[in-house]
């Protein structure tokens, strides 16, 4: 069975339900399949090759949706392409994986430029394709589970990034767990706020397959997301911490605006202990979460919200999925034991095949069937999995480890405190110095000798930061997570010990 099947099933299904929904307009499930086989039908007359790469470059929209299915449907490669990224970067990629095909909106067009290396398909084209086509048939393809269903570049705050081989059977694991997980059904109606390019995307055939639906918000901006939920009846959505925080903090944004609301799954970045129990007051016991990386994407474990409900679980991700594995393990690669702080390391159908065209990088990271993350933990008698940081952002001051997400959660417990990231940098005496990059609450006031007291009473000297940087906004990468990296480069420009609070 392949991903695409599950959308295809529920469209036979629910012919009259509504599949996808904006302000503007809906799309049936049985439209919506006439459309996509129209699409792929035409993709596959654009470009024969069986298995070869589609990119898609555009911003969330119906479109987007169709042309996702259509990708799948056709027997290609979905190679999704930030919008929001560079030109150099779009090529840059694009030259690596050689697409046949790039499908774009207008801000899209503006990146994908490279015309002597693919077809380009315009989003605004796709309903004459699909009126040319109504009622043609793609070609059927016949794949094993480990063809690649989709490649996509990890972030690059790290350094280069890598395409990453997702297969088919990861995809379907995905799906299944989701379905599972979050007990998703026909009455759901998922709000996509978020892109689908990234982690949202992960979300849309779980909610296809099961005849719920996709509904459009028409922006990012709280009162859009707001206006989905509370006008439209949104059940539940994915989105970053920093999405959520703002959300909650929008002016005329109550908890009443989301009557329908029962899950609320953050992901992306982690969440302090004290902002979950905020979070979870402002719009009640639907908080939940999952770990993954685009190498094991997106549930490799699931935290309901009955368990991110009790405060002795709030830093914990959850427990590992069906046909997942999880462990600890030391620098040597030997399993540890409970509570003990080592690398995760994941294996199973969602870890993927590898990196494109990067075998040295794979064998690298994929070592004895395991999936070696980068990330630190600890998985805890009951099997709850504790991330600590990544492997390269752990701190060794005057030979002691000091895990940031320790002190970041210290901090952000301060009533002036809006958000916060720790990192280290290179000193001379400890090797490396814990500092701070702290954004205010709007009108709060906080001195760098007031916060760091208030780390050291309650983690000691060690943890405490040698210095704090006050910053209007943290530095952040287009899907909203914090880079650490920037924090570091832009703290090594300074001469001071550290930047003036702007307020």
């Amino acid at each position: 069975m392949y991903p695409s099947d599950f959308f295809f099933r529920a469209a036979q299904r629910y012919p009259e339900h509504i599949a996808i929904e904006s302000r503007a307009s809906a799309i049936s499930y049985g439209e919506l399949a006439r459309k996509v086989n129209a699409v792929a039908y035409a993709l596959q007359q654009m470009d024969p090759r069986p298995g070869s790469a589609v990119g898609l470059c555009a911003a969330n929209s119906d479109n987007y949706i169709i042309a996702m299915l259509a990708i799948l449907a056709a027997g290609k490669v979905w190679v999704p392409l930030n919008y929001r990224s560079t030109q150099a970067e779009i090529q840059r990629i694009t030259a690596t994986i050689d697409p046949g095909i790039v499908i774009m909106d207008e801000l899209g067009a503006a990146l994908a430029t490279d015309t002597k290396h693919y077809k380009r398909l315009h989003t605004q084209d796709m309903s004459a394709l699909a009126d040319k086509y109504a009622t043609c048939m793609p070609a059927e393809m016949t794949f094993p589970g480990e063809q690649t269903q989709a490649i996509k570049f990890t972030g690059g705050t790290t350094g280069v990034p890598k395409g990453v081989m997702q297969p088919y059977r990861a995809w379907n694991t995905v799906i299944m767990n989701q379905i599972h997980g979050w007990e998703i059904t026909k009455d759901d109606k998922f709000v996509v706020c978020a892109p689908i390019s990234h982690g949202t995307g992960t979300y849309v055939l779980p909610l296809l397959a099961q005849g719920g639906c996709l509904l459009l918000a028409a922006s990012s901006d709280p009162q859009d997301i707001a206006h989905a939920f509370e006008k439209q009846g949104g059940t539940m959505s994915f989105m970053p911490p920093t999405l959520i925080y703002k959300l909650m903090t929008a002016a005329g944004i109550t908890p009443d605006r989301f009557p329908a609301l029962r899950l609320l799954i953050y992901g992306g970045a982690g969440m302090p202990a004290e902002k979950i129990m905020h979070v979870q007051q402002f719009f009640g016991p639907v908080l939940a979460t999952t770990y993954g990386q685009t190498e094991a994407p997106q549930i490799a474990t699931l935290m309901k919200p009955e368990d991110l409900s009790r405060p002795e679980y709030r830093q914990s991700v959850g427990k590992a999925t069906w046909l997942t594995d999880i462990a600890i393990m030391d620098a040597n690669g030997k399993k540890l034991g409970c509570n003990e702080t080592g690398e995760i390391a994941i294996r199973g159908d969602l870890v993927m095949t590898g990196y494109w065209q990067l075998p040295e990088k794979t064998a690298e990271t994929i070592k004895y069937g395991w999936l070696h993350t980068g990330d630190v933990g600890q998985i805890d008698e009951h099997g709850f999995v504790y991330i600590k940081d990544r492997i390269r952002d752990v701190i060794i001051t005057g030979g002691f480890n000091v895990y940031p997400i320790d002190v970041e959660n210290i901090l952000s417990q301060h009533p002036a405190v809006y958000e916060v990231a720790v990192f280290g940098t290179p000193d001379e005496k400890w090797g490396e110095a814990v500092n701070a990059a702290i954004q205010l609450r709007p009108s709060a006031s906080a001195s760098e000798t007031e916060l760091k007291q208030f780390v050291r009473e309650r983690l000691g000297s060690v943890q405490t930061p040698k210095a704090i940087h006050f910053l209007d906004n943290l530095p952040r990468s287009a899907v909203g997570k914090i880079l650490k990296k920037n924090l570091q480069e832009h703290v090594s420009r300074q001469r001071s010990p550290s930047i003036v609070n702007p307020s």
